[in-house]
């Protein structure tokens, strides 16, 4: 299963602040540098496996210290001398072993992720955000979208609200409906709404994909739709356990629910509008199943292609092929 790097602010400081510490092991950890390393050391030992906003030991320990800290990125040089009272050891060690033990992603623990350099509750009733969709999102789209014509954005398969909350800053212009069928990945998607000041732009929607969307049209429809297909669900990692089975499964291929997208997304497109979607490795099966159909296979920053983007024309032109998919004669 492929994941996606942690927002730039993150990026940022793992590669420019982590690189000139010391890999010389301490007695015993007592300033900020050393339990970074004692973190990294016993990461690596308790073979962790890292996806949910780092990937490796050092930066899940960097991240762990300065978020229980409080350290902002750009002091950890400052401060990565200081010493650690009693009480802020204890936290430090508790949160490391919490990770070790129970083999939930920091994310958790922390109840913090970033997306698109912007920072979102979490917890266990949605999945970490980690959409390649993300790297998008700042260029509006641009070129394949001209962001002066869109006024309306549908998130579907919300989660956390991450995309639609990001997707409202990015089009200060538009109303947004971030849509899930999770009454709880709703709740904890309020928390950011209301968190990031955007109650008047941003409506949160209980809907099965489009089932609670009739005759509601958009500019813009944005989706990171479950797509992990079964042989990747039964190899899943500890870590991955910890995210709702609802948000990740769809079917043996991965496609169920972009199928479902395809197939009823003119009837909730604009003239003119776009879906954009993101399907991870099931995007060769999708390729494969509509070899004919021009999918726009957007680069990540990362080198990846798992994001497309397809015109409204192009949807309405095939139809009838998303249609016969969906409910084969």
């Amino acid at each position: 299963m492929r994941v996606a790097a942690q927002a730039a602010i993150m990026r940022r400081f793992i590669l420019h602040r982590t690189c000139a510490m010391s890999k010389n092991k301490p007695a015993e950890p007592r300033t900020v540098r050393d339990f970074i390393l004692w973190a990294e050391r016993r990461f690596g030992k308790a073979g962790l496996y890292f996806g949910h906003g780092t990937d490796n030991a050092r930066d899940e320990a960097v991240w762990l210290v300065i978020a229980t800290l409080h350290i902002p990125y750009d002091e950890l040089d400052a401060q990565a001398e200081r010493l650690l009272n009693e009480a802020e050891q204890k936290i430090v060690r508790d949160l490391a072993e919490a990770r070790i033990s129970t083999r939930k992603p920091l994310t958790y623990l922390l109840h913090e992720a970033w997306f698109a350099d912007l920072k979102f509750y979490v917890d266990e009733r949605v999945i970490v955000p980690r959409s390649l969709i993300g790297d998008f999102i700042h260029e509006q789209f641009q070129p394949w979208i001209d962001p002066t014509r869109v006024h309306r954005i549908l998130d579907l398969c919300t989660g956390s609200g991450c995309i639609a909350i990001a997707a409202a800053l990015a089009f200060p212009l538009a109303q947004v409906d971030g849509a899930d069928v999770s009454a709880d990945a709703l709740a904890v998607a309020r928390i950011n709404v209301e968190r990031h000041g955007l109650g008047a732009r941003v409506q949160l929607v209980q809907s099965d994909l489009y089932q609670g969307l009739a005759g509601r049209r958009y500019d813009l429809i944005l989706t990171n739709p479950p797509y992990v297909d079964a042989a990747d669900m039964a190899a899943l990692p500890a870590e991955y356990r910890h995210e709702p089975t609802l948000a990740l499964a769809s079917g043996e291929h991965g496609l169920d629910a972009i199928l479902h997208i395809l197939a009823h997304a003119t009837a909730h497109l604009n003239p003119g509008g776009a879906l954009v979607a993101e399907v991870g490795n099931s995007h060769v099966a999708l390729a494969a199943r509509f070899p004919d159909v021009p999918f726009v296979w957007l680069t990540s920053a990362s080198g990846d292609e798992s994001v497309f983007l397809l015109s409204a024309g192009e949807l309405s032109r095939h139809a009838a092929r998303f249609a016969a998919a969906v409910h084969p004669a």
